[in-house]
């Protein structure tokens, strides 16, 4: 799908090309087509200002860089564009210039590259630059027809001077301020609603094509799974018969001990194993099965406690949700295992100790929230946007486990967020919905 968003880059760039052909319409209309589009032979003071605009473009244009991700810079750009074309305009005519309605153009790339104050501020100043130019010719054509009918006068003192060309240029004066402000005003409104629309519509399609990308990793990654855990099937039957025969022929007591230990990781494996086919069965026939949170937080511990007895869990549950419903699958536990033993591993590797924080509550009143903390040193900054959304290379891994879990929290219509810990570690905050 083409992506709707020019690059950032590309449209400075393209900025920049845009001040150079403005730059070089104002020669070109300065030197061939005064006479013809009616302007007033600019001053020698003109001169100068085109040639520090022309220093201007050329800066733009080589350090258009500067301006990426940076409203304020790019506003001031858009703000100094439309001064050099207010005075472009008062110096070739002002008010009277055909070309008047160029001073829109700032308004309308503001509309579309900056947020919604930018442009109306840029109204303003133009409103009032164009104000200014309506006042001045306004004078000047009273004064001119101030001299013109006194120089028409008799000598009778009861002649009365004539005044309707100048109120019906001041009318006309009137009319196309109001036709300024008009326009001004249509663009702004208009023009920034649309770009608003358009970022909307490009953010929602940009979730949906990283969602795309992340199911098709998840179901490659489900494929995978479902392979080897086939595969292994069978390795773990025959290790059964064996360590079965083992404790059959041997009756030393270290052994037996070893053989007892053996036989305790193949009960784990064979429990990992049927509570995958249980899962991807779940999953496959989208079953949802209600459960309490205190049911779910015993379930919980109970797992915690059984596969990893060395985690020193640290829970605290608010009174109103022990009774509340979540909905849940076979999915929903080992996803919230997965986020544990991260942090029982992170809280190990810097404190040498395995405590884990959990704090269940609600965030809003059909929502709740669990809040796992660790004590680690905490994800860098450049992971925490992209961990849990693709598989990014760290140094425990490639962020499969959390990948799963917020790909597990999205299909109950939940979320997954990583934030640093103000103190050490990171908080990996889960909202879930409740049933009403």
């Amino acid at each position: 799908m083409a992506n709707v968003n020019v690059s950032f880059n590309a449209s400075q760039q393209q900025l920049a090309l845009l001040r150079l052909v403005n730059w070089g319409l104002k020669i070109g209309l300065i030197l061939f087509a005064t006479d013809l589009f009616g302007l007033t032979t600019p001053p020698v003071t003109l001169s100068y200002v085109l040639i520090f605009e022309a220093c201007y473009v050329g800066f733009s244009y080589r350090f258009h860089r500067l301006s990426m991700n940076n409203n304020g810079l790019l506003f001031l750009t858009l703000l100094l564009d439309t001064l050099f074309w207010a005075t472009w305009l008062y110096f070739t005519g002002g008010a009277t210039n055909a070309f008047v309605s160029l001073l829109l153009l700032p308004i309308a790339i503001s509309a579309i590259t900056l947020p919604r104050w930018a442009p109306w501020c840029l109204t303003i100043v133009s409103t009032i630059f164009y104000t200014l130019m309506i006042v001045d010719i306004t004078e000047q054509n009273s004064g001119s027809v101030m001299d013109h009918d006194m120089s028409q006068i008799p000598m009778a003192a009861n002649h009365v001077m004539p005044a309707s060309h100048s109120m019906d240029m001041g009318s006309h004066y009137l009319g196309m301020w109001f036709n300024f402000v008009i326009s001004a005003l249509v663009l702004t409104v208009t023009v920034g609603f649309i770009a608003k629309r358009i970022r909307q519509k490009n953010a929602e399609l940009r979730y949906l094509r990283e969602a795309q990308l992340r199911q098709e990793k998840i179901l490659a990654l489900g494929t995978a799974s479902a392979q080897m855990a086939h595969q292994l099937a069978t390795p773990l039957a025959t290790l059964r018969l064996l360590t079965d025969e083992l404790v059959d022929t041997h009756h030393d007591a270290e052994q037996l001990e070893l053989i007892s230990e053996m036989q305790q990781a193949l009960n784990r494996c064979e429990v990992t194993l049927a509570d995958l086919r249980l899962a991807t069965e779940s999953i496959r026939e989208h079953k949802l099965t209600e459960q309490r949170v205190d049911k779910l937080v015993a379930t919980l511990t109970e797992q915690i406690s059984l596969l990893m007895p060395e985690a020193q869990l640290n829970i605290a549950i608010a009174p109103q949700v022990e009774s509340r419903i979540v909905m849940t699958d076979m999915s929903l536990l080992p996803a919230l295992m997965a986020l544990i033993q991260n942090g029982i591993q992170a809280s190990e590797d810097n404190q040498h100790q395995t405590r884990v924080d959990i704090n269940i509550g609600l965030s809003q009143p059909n929502q709740l929230t669990m809040t796992i903390r660790d004590y680690g040193v905490g994800i860098a900054t450049h992971l925490l946007q992209t961990l849990g959304s693709n598989m990014v290379k760290s140094p425990k891994g490639m962020g499969i486990a959390v990948l799963l879990s917020h790909t597990s929290f999205e299909r109950l219509g939940g979320k997954l967020y990583l934030k640093p810990h103000s103190e050490c570690g990171t908080e990996a905050i889960v909202t879930l919905p409740l049933s009403v």
